[in-house]
């Protein structure tokens, strides 16, 4: 029988019981043999046990000995030196901040240097301690488990001058420990069935472990979590030792070790819970604490090949930005742009070209084989299910499914911000957002879309990478399924053609690559619906472009007009320095179809050829021979094959330095300089210094 008290604690725990025990996952209860009193059990393992009668007697390790079925552990026990440790750990029970009539007069006396050496000594301690109880638990987890409970009780360290150091210690050890001993599958409850068959001693024994992993798994994701709990809502119990200062601290380690377990267990139970912890510190007024979650959430992204997990952050990410009213960091719609979604549309098409295997029916082999060939024909379509079981480990259209239903979250978080906060401080990551997966939007949306977008753009509240994005957008839509509508993006072509002037070395950089991609999908993809006039208008303007970017720009730029000149040979029209046109070119009108274009010429290029840059030099000589794709003037093999985005990359500028290195000017030196009236002969000078003093006598009479 229990005591009153007991129950009455267990109850009030029971009642304070957090959102984290609730397995998101169907995966909460665990299965158990015993069934009377479970949940008085459950409640009673949460509490951590009392380390009085642990602490008795030090365990030392010794070296294992091997037999030929498994290694046996040894270890000697030695009381004499752990009463010598309580001597010193009793002093050391109130915290220094508090007032000295408290403590010891033998902890008093020390020294600040001793008492330093006395708590090194007695950390050096806690971590023998623990790494022994780790090193036991990986060694052998079935019959170890107790020493999870063990371990997880040092959380509660009660001595203020190791506190904080053994709590941080404890936190990463269980975080290593959990992730060796975790199987690879998900531990499922057992059916009231399955709890009353009879089965083996080692079934039995596996259930058990497995019951224990996932009980201590889940008290240790509720320890992480309230630790940050209390930190949020600063929180200070009667009992605890450690100061708001520190709780900051180990509140950063729990999130550090909660990332980490989301990273490498997204197999394991609990994971959703540990999404539902972390999707709000994505917008944790600390930056460090949320690029932290925020990086956590790309790698899961990228390594998700499922899509299960990212499905389950989308849904969490969604809620929370609605019931924020849209008031996060635009660093956590950033990290949208991880998601692994554009491969299933590569799946998909790969699916139409590829036909699956038929196997046939036993009417058709009785048919047409005979008894040989049916036997060979068996083996053959076993052997063949077999290797496609093997080589597709989830279904395709799981995967398909999933990333539908985690694209239609996107889009929906989206288009709320452009309907409700079109002035939000979301409004790049959603154009950016949108960009990225402009290529997967349903036909039903794009008039919709592109009313929003043009009206953004007319706004002139964008600024120049925004717009870019929108025009991106836009183009990348109407270059894939949105190819079959008779739409005349011309606005864009204009504001495009507008913004292009606006962007020199001053600015970032990176607006370039949008720059680049927009060229693409504006000109060369539809290059059947563009005009002449409209493609020369932007052939000069790129030029001019070129001269007031990074060198890498330029590359990217001059890449960039090759492929125009490409698609619309008529442009080395420009190339002819005699004016063969009516009227006059007009720099700077913004309509490309009537600046007219054709009344002026390249001589941009002849500049470049005496840029710096080697690469730089090459390309601008290349295209004033009209980009031909043989001869002298001809690119090399290295730069033909390129796109101008790859070319934008490999000359990059960022680490500060040029590639190809750039040479040193080669100059003259002379023996010896002059300067001065030296520079002049003498009848020069005489001139010279005749017209210097009637100046100086005129300037003179003129003050007086």
């Amino acid at each position: 029988m229990m005591d009153e008290e007991d129950l009455k604690e267990m109850t009030a725990m029971a009642q304070k019981a957090s959102f984290i025990t609730r397995d998101l996952s169907s995966c909460g209860p665990v299965h158990s043999s015993k069934t009377k009193n479970a949940d008085v059990v459950r409640s009673y393992e949460k509490i951590p046990r009392k380390m009085a009668k642990m602490e008795e007697k030090e365990v030392i390790q010794l070296l294992p000995i091997k037999d030929k079925d498994r290694v046996i552990p040894r270890s000697i026990e030695r009381v004499k030196q752990h009463q010598e440790e309580e001597e010193k750990e009793e002093p050391a029970e109130m915290p220094e901040q508090e007032e000295d009539d408290g403590m010891p007069p033998s902890y008093m006396e020390l020294t600040p240097e001793e008492r330093e050496q006395f708590r090194i000594q007695t950390l050096n301690i806690k971590k023998q301690r623990v790494a022994s109880m780790a090193s036991a638990i990986i060694s052998d987890p079935l019959n170890n488990m107790k020493r999870v409970k063990e371990l997880r009780g040092m959380m509660m360290e009660a001595d203020p001058s190791v506190a904080v150091s053994v709590r941080k210690m404890v936190m990463v050890s269980l975080m290593e420990v959990f992730k060796d001993i975790a199987p690879t599958y998900r531990i499922r409850p057992l059916t009231s069935a399955e709890k009353n068959t009879k089965v083996k001693k080692e079934t039995q024994q596996l259930r058990e472990f497995e019951e224990s992993l996932v009980s201590q798994y889940k008290f240790y994701l509720e320890d992480l979590e309230q630790t940050i709990k209390d930190w949020k809502q600063k929180k200070r119990k009667r009992s605890q030792v450690v100061s708001f200062q520190s709780y900051r601290s180990l509140a950063e380690v729990s999130v550090r070790c909660l990332c980490e377990l989301l990273l490498s267990m997204p197999h394991f139970n609990f994971h959703n819970n540990i999404i539902v912890v972390l999707v709000p510190l994505m917008n944790d007024p600390l930056k460090k604490v949320s690029d932290m979650c925020c990086d956590a959430f790309r790698k899961l992204f990228q390594e998700d090949r499922v899509g299960r997990a990212s499905l389950a952050t989308v849904r969490v990410i969604s809620g929370l930005t609605k019931s924020l009213n849209y008031n996060v960091r635009p660093e956590m719609l950033q990290t949208l742009l991880s998601l692994r979604i554009k491969e299933v549309e590569m799946k998909k098409d790969l699916e139409a070209t590829v036909p699956k295997a038929k196997f046939m029916t036993n009417k058709e082999k009785k048919k047409n084989l005979s008894r040989m060939q049916r036997k060979w024909k068996k083996a053959e379509e076993k052997l063949e299910k077999e290797l496609l079981e093997a080589e597709a480990s989830e279904s395709k259209e799981k995967k398909t499914k999933l990333h539908t239903e985690t694209l239609n979250i996107i889009f929906l978080i989206y288009f709320r911000i452009l309907k409700k906060a079109q002035r939000s401080v979301l409004l790049p990551a959603v154009l950016e957002g949108l960009a990225n997966f402009a290529h997967l939007i349903n036909l039903e949306f794009f008039d919709d879309l592109l009313n929003v977008l043009q009206n953004l753009i007319q706004s002139g509240n964008l600024t120049n990478r925004e717009s870019l994005h929108c025009i991106q957008t836009v183009f990348t839509i109407l270059s894939g399924q949105g190819d079959a509508l008779n739409i005349d993006p011309l606005n864009f072509y204009s504001q495009l053609y507008k913004i292009l002037l606006w962007l020199h070395a001053g600015a970032p950089n990176d607006d370039i690559i949008i720059v680049l991609r927009c060229l693409d999908a504006m000109l060369t993809r539809r290059r059947k619906q563009v005009t002449l006039q409209r493609a020369m208008a932007f052939f000069k303007r790129l030029s001019v472009l070129s001269l007031h970017v990074l060198p890498n720009a330029s590359v990217g730029i001059l890449a960039a007009n090759r492929a125009t000149m490409h698609s619309f040979p008529k442009c080395d029209f420009l190339l002819d320095n005699e004016i063969q046109g009516s009227g006059f070119y007009l720099m700077e009108l913004d309509e490309p179809e009537h600046c007219s274009a054709q009344n002026t010429a390249l001589w941009e290029l002849h500049t470049l050829q005496r840029h710096f840059h080697p690469v730089v030099r090459r390309f601008a000589g290349h295209l004033s021979h009209g980009a031909p794709s043989d001869g002298s003037a001809a690119l090399s093999m290295e730069l033909s094959r390129r796109s101008p985005l790859e070319l934008f990359e490999d000359y990059s500028v960022k680490n500060m330095t040029f590639n190809p290195p750039v040479a040193s000017p080669t100059s003259k030196k002379k023996d010896q300089f002059v300067v001065g009236t030296a520079l002049l002969d003498n009848r020069l000078q005489k001139q010279a210094d005749s017209i210097l003093s009637d100046t100086h006598m005129d300037f003179t009479s003129t003050c007086h």
